[in-house]
C-alpha cells in the first residue's frame, strides 16, 4: 500500500461524488443498477431485494449503502438472515452491525451464532467503538521466536481452518511482543529454520487510544497493521490499515455534510421529514444572521437612496469576503484535525493570514477599482469599494483564523460551527466598511 494513502485531504465534494459514482460501476458489475438503486431508495421493495441476493451480493451491498439503510435492512430481515450475514465478514465488519440492531435483536443473533464466533464478538462488543479497541480485528495467532516454521505454519492452519481467515502472525520473545512473520516467510523459508530470523517490527498502540492517535501511529508507521494492546500491554486485537482508510474517508463525507450545516447521519433516502429535522436549526441561526446584515444595511438607508450604484457593488464586498474566509476556514480546520495549530500558538498563522489577506484584498481591490472606473466613471466609489475590498479580506483572514480555533477549544465541531460565524462577520463588516466610508466620503 502507498505511503500516502494516509495523507488527509480536503476533497472537494465533486471528488467524493466521482468516488461514489466508481463504487455504484463497481458494485453494478456484481448487482444490478435497477436492483441496487431500489434497495437504496424503494423502502418497499428493499427487503425482498436483499433477501433475494445471494450470500456474496448480500455481503456488497451491506458494505455499500449507507447507515440508515443498513438499520432498515438489519431490523427487517429474520435473526437467521443475520447470522448467515455475520458469518461471511470479518469479526470487526460484524461488529459493526452488531452495533446497528436494537439489543433485544442483537442478543437473539449472538445465541445463533458459533461459540467460537460468538465469543470473538462478545468481546469485540464490550470495547467502546471511538477507541482503538473499536476498530480491531482477533484475526491473529501468537507464536514464540524460538518456534520453527513448520511449527507456526501448523498453527495458521489451524487458525484459517477455524475461522476461515488468515491471521496475523505476532511473534514473542520472553513474553512480550517483539514483532510478527510475514506470511509468505511459511512458504519461503525452510520448515526447520527458527522464525526469529524473519520477524519484522509492528507498531502498537493502546486499546483506549482514540481514532485520532490510531491515524497519528499509522502516518508515523506507515505499515499495513498495528497491534493493540490492554494495560497490561498484552496484545487484544489487530487494526488494519483499511480499517483507518476507511475510518478517514467517512471523516472526509462527514465534513461535507458539516459544512453544508446538514447531519452526517443524513442520506438521499430519507424522508422530507427527517431531511427538515436535520437542517432546520441551521437554517433558523442563518436566517438570524441574515437579518443581522439586512439591519447593518438598514443604517445606511439614505446614503443608498442618494447613490443607487453603491448597492450594485455591495454583493461583491460580501461575496469575496465569504469566499476569502472559506478558504483560511479549510485550512484551519484541516490544521486543527492534524493537530498543527492550537490557540495559544495562533499568532504566527494569523500574521500570515493576514498578510496574505491584505495583498489578495489589494490585488483585488485594484481590479475592482477599474472596473467600476471604466463602467460607471465614478472614482469616488471606485476608491470605496477598493479600500472596502481591502478591509473585507482582512476581516476574512482574522475571522477565518480565530474562529475555528474558538470553536474548537469550546468542544464544539470547527467545521460546522465556525462557518455561519465566519459569514456573519464578513457581511456585518464588510457592508459597514464600504456602506461607511460612502457615507463619509460621499456624504
Amino acid at each position: 500500500m502507498p505511503k500516502n494513502i494516509f495523507q488527509k485531504s480536503a476533497e472537494a465534494p465533486t471528488k467524493i461524488l466521482d468516488k461514489s459514482i466508481e463504487l455504484g460501476q463497481q458494485l453494478g458489475q456484481k448487482i444490478n443498477p435497477v436492483s441496487y438503486a431500489d434497495i437504496m431508495f424503494r423502502k418497499d421493495k428493499r427487503t425482498r431485494l436483499f433477501l433475494d441476493s445471494s450470500p456474496e451480493k448480500r455481503i456488497e451491498i451491506i458494505r455499500s449503502v449507507t447507515i440508515p439503510v443498513k438499520r432498515d435492512i438489519l431490523a427487517k430481515i429474520p435473526e437467521e438472515e443475520v447470522v448467515k450475514l455475520i458469518e461471511g465478514l470479518d469479526p470487526d465488519e460484524a461488529t459493526d452491525i452488531l452495533q446497528l440492531m436494537t439489543k433485544r435483536k442483537r442478543e437473539k443473533v449472538l445465541l445463533l451464532l458459533s461459540q467460537d464466533l460468538k465469543d470473538s464478538l462478545s468481546t469485540l462488543l464490550e470495547f467502546d467503538a471511538e477507541t482503538a479497541a473499536g476498530l480491531m480485528t482477533l484475526d491473529y495467532i501468537q507464536v514464540n521466536d524460538t518456534e520453527t516454521v513448520s511449527d507456526v505454519a501448523h498453527h495458521f492452519r489451524q487458525h484459517e481452518t477455524r475461522t476461515g481467515r488468515p491471521p496475523v502472525i505476532l511473534v514473542f520473545k520472553d513474553g512480550k511482543l517483539c514483532g510478527f512473520l510475514p506470511g509468505h516467510e511459511l512458504g519461503l523459508a525452510a520448515k526447520s529454520e527458527l522464525i526469529s530470523k524473519y520477524v519484522k517490527r509492528i507498531p502498537s498502540i493502546s486499546y483506549a487510544a482514540t481514532h485520532k492517535d490510531v491515524e497519528r501511529a499509522f502516518r508515523a508507521h506507515p505499515h499495513a497493521k498495528i497491534a493493540v494492546l490492554n494495560d497490561s500491554g498484552n496484545v487484544v486485537g489487530i487494526i488494519y490499515s483499511d480499517d483507518m482508510l476507511q475510518l478517514l474517508e467517512d471523516r472526509q463525507a462527514s465534513s461535507l455534510y458539516n459544512f453544508a450545516g446538514i447531519s452526517q447521519e443524513e442520506s438521499v433516502t430519507d424522508s422530507a421529514k427527517m431531511k427538515i429535522k436535520n437542517r432546520y436549526r441551521w437554517l433558523i441561526i442563518n436566517l438570524g444572521t441574515a437579518f443581522l446584515a439586512a439591519f447593518t444595511v438598514g443604517m445606511f438607508e439614505d446614503t443608498l437612496n442618494k447613490y443607487v450604484l453603491l448597492a450594485v457593488y455591495m454583493p461583491i464586498v460580501a461575496g469575496m469576503g465569504g469566499n476569502a474566509a472559506t478558504q483560511t476556514l479549510a485550512v484551519q480546520v484541516r490544521g486543527i484535525s492534524l493537530k498543527q495549530i492550537e490557540l495559544k500558538t495562533v499568532w504566527k498563522t494569523l500574521r500570515n493570514e493576514l498578510g496574505a489577506g491584505l495583498v489578495n484584498g489589494l490585488i483585488n481591490g485594484v481590479l475592482v477599482a477599474a472596473v467600476v472606473i471604466l463602467v460607471n466613471h465614478d472614482y469616488k466609489i471606485a476608491a470605496i469599494l477598493g479600500i472596502a475590498m481591502v478591509i473585507n479580506l482582512l476581516v476574512a483572514s482574522f475571522f477565518g483564523t480565530i474562529v475555528p480555533l474558538i470553536m474548537a477549544k469550546l468542544g464544539k465541531d470547527p467545521a460546522a460551527s465556525a462557518t455561519i460565524f465566519i459569514t456573519t462577520a464578513t457581511d456585518v463588516l464588510g457592508f459597514m466598511a464600504f456602506l461607511g466610508l460612502a457615507t463619509i466620503v460621499l456624504g
